[in-house]
Parts: C-alpha cells; structure tokens; sequence
C-alpha cells in the first residue's frame, strides 16, 4: 500500500484498446495507485459520465468482449500483486451466468467485484456466487441511501463499501460537504474499508476525503487523460504516472 493516501484507479478495459489500458493500468501503480478498478464496458452503463460512456463505447467498438476482459484481467494480475476490482453491470453476468461470470473472475486474480445495479436484495445470486468462489462483492451505497436498506447492507458485514460522495453519475467535480462527511464517517465506523469516488480528480479532495474513509477513487480524469493521450496518438503512461502521484 502507498505511504501516503490511498487511492484506487479506475480504468476502462480496452479503451483505447487493450495493450494502452494495460500501459495504462500499470503507470497507476507505477505512480502509486493502492488498488485497481477495471471496468468491463457495457453499451448502457447507468452510473457514468459521458467521459466514461465514450470510453466503453470506444473498447466496444474495438472489439471488447468478455472474453478479452478475462484475458486483460489474468495477464494483469500477473504483472502486479496490487489488488484488482472488476467493476461492470449485471447485464454481463447474465449472458454467461451469474456464478459462471464470478468464477471466471476469481481466476483471473481479481480482488472484489462492483456491480452497482446489482444490490443486495436484488442480485440474482452474486453475493452468494461471491462468497461460493471467495471473492467479495462490494456493495455500492449513495449517500442518502434509506436508513433499513443501509443497516442491512451493513448487516452483511462486507470487507469493502463503495460509495459515491453525491448522487447522480461520474464525472462532474464533487463538492464535499458536512453531510457527506458526515456520511462516511459513518460508514467507515462499521469497520468495512469505505472506498469514496464519483467527481473526484484533486489531490485537496483525496486529503479532505483521506481521514474518513479507506480509499479514494479517482475515474474519469483518468480516463480523460488516457483518451486526450489516444487522441493526440502517443503514449500516456508517462502522464498516467505522474497524475497519480500528485493524488498521493
């Protein structure tokens, strides 16, 4: 784990093709990074921005698959003891299976998986596929969230909560206020590591976040310079590395 904070990073696989997001994925923990989150795209994906939109659009349109990801995801666990996340929506698991899907991911190395339309009540076996295979499904919380569904997504006791410090989607710059904090504090006190994203893209925001939570995550500034850099057709690892560390 880094020496300063802890940040995740989050990448979309494939985007702008395979070989630069694993480039990619390797600057973040070259430049610090405690933890990946790798997202397989999907054409619908509800919870982001339309950077991160354009990114799946991108990777499907170069020919991502789930195949692929699985490949993506075994050679970079390879590469790096830093814990990786899957992160995508339910509609992959349903084509191969729910339990087929967790199975191929714990093979693949990854730490945990994030499936934010997938809740606990309505997960079409996730958890208990997650917990069959031994891999964590994180649950995903807003601030906000109704005080029983909260408890019981507490109740579960998981390693691992991941939450937006604002409702609405990624991308747009997050202002953190008193609630929020307050929020986090919150969840941090039932003793799962809280992993807080949506927005953030600031070292002052990572530092204002770092007491009240486990980890920061940082998606879409990312994957706007990983696409400024595919633009303008040269590498990005160098500036990957370097936006990183100035979070850490």
């Amino acid at each position: 784990m880094a020496d300063g904070n802890i940040v995740m990073t989050h990448l979309v696989a494939g985007y702008p093709n395979l070989e630069e997001s694993r480039l990619a994925a390797l600057a973040m923990v070259a430049g610090g990074a405690s933890y990946l989150e790798v997202q397989f795209p999907f054409s619908d994906p509800i919870a982001d921005g339309p950077l991160i939109q354009g990114a799946c659009t991108d990777a499907l349109n170069e020919g991502f698959s789930t195949d692929k990801g699985f490949e993506f995801l075994a050679s970079l666990t390879a590469e790096t003891d830093v814990p990786v996340f899957l992160m995508t929506y339910g509609n992959l698991l349903m084509a191969p299976g729910v339990e087929n899907f967790v199975e191929r991911a714990a093979e693949s190395g990854v730490a945990g998986l994030i499936i934010p339309d997938l809740p606990y009540d309505y997960d079409e076996g996730l958890y208990e596929a997650g917990k069959k295979a031994g891999i964590p499904v994180v649950p995903v919380v807003i601030p906000g969230i109704d005080e029983e569904r909260l408890n019981a997504v507490l109740g579960m006791t998981p390693p691992f909560i991941y939450t937006a410090v604002r409702k609405g989607i990624t991308g747009a710059r997050t202002t953190i206020g008193e609630d929020t904090v307050a929020f986090l504090d919150k969840l941090s006190r039932s003793g799962a590591k809280v992993l807080a994203g949506f927005g953030i893209r600031e070292k002052e925001q990572v530092d204002l976040l770092a007491p009240h939570v486990h980890g920061t995550v940082v998606g879409s500034a990312l994957v706007e310079i990983i696409g400024r850099c595919a633009e303008e057709k040269r590498a990005c690892s160098g500036e990957v590395k370097a936006f990183v560390e100035s979070l850490i």
